[in-house]
């Protein structure tokens, strides 16, 4: 019986965290008996964002490609992961301004708005906010920068569409849709 308390008492003292906590014996065995110690050093030192979409926006072509550039040279110098930078196709849009209380059109421009989109993968949460801030500090006038996680509508949105090819569906749709074979 002495010898089984004295067992105990040495195990209780080896159950101690490095924080001088004590650690369950369950836990403390669990942890060690199924994986190994270094599994716990290839755990991420921080929280990590997964994939992150940092979206500009401007009308200015060769000012929005320049600081795709600068947003490109940040991440890298930072060590980030970077995905993938791409171009979104352009909206043209038409803006009518009118004459005072009047529907005469005083003056019509044509605008095109131009897109990138620049993918940064795990992102450090310390990291996170330096890099927003350095973004924002540099942002030219007339860009508007948006950052938000990766999602497959995002990754649709960067194709353009085939025009002949939704014709031709149209087309046989008005025909009576596709045959089925048997």
């Amino acid at each position: 019986m002495a010898l089984r308390q004295a067992y105990m008492l040495v195990a209780s003292r080896a159950m101690v965290s490095s924080t001088g906590r004590p650690i369950s014996r369950m836990a403390a065995c669990s942890s060690r008996l199924y994986e190994p110690d270094y599994m716990e050093l290839l755990k991420p030192k921080y929280p990590l964002y997964e994939m992150l979409n940092f979206t500009i926006k401007g009308y200015d072509y060769p000012l929005l490609e320049s600081y795709q550039k600068f947003i490109h040279n940040v991440a890298d110098s930072m060590d980030l992961d970077i995905v993938d930078a791409f171009a979104h196709p352009p909206q043209k849009l038409n803006v009518q301004k009118f004459k005072p209380n009047s529907s005469v059109i005083d003056s019509e421009y044509r605008l095109t708005v131009y897109e990138r989109t620049v993918q940064i993968d795990k992102v450090q949460a310390p990291l996170y906010p330096l890099l927003l801030r350095t973004l924002q500090a540099a942002l030219p006038e007339g860009v508007s920068l948006s950052v938000a996680e990766h999602t497959s509508d995002q990754e649709e949105s960067r194709y353009v569409p085939d025009r002949d090819l939704k014709e031709l569906k149209q087309q046989l749709d008005e025909m009576g849709g596709a045959s089925k074979k048997k």
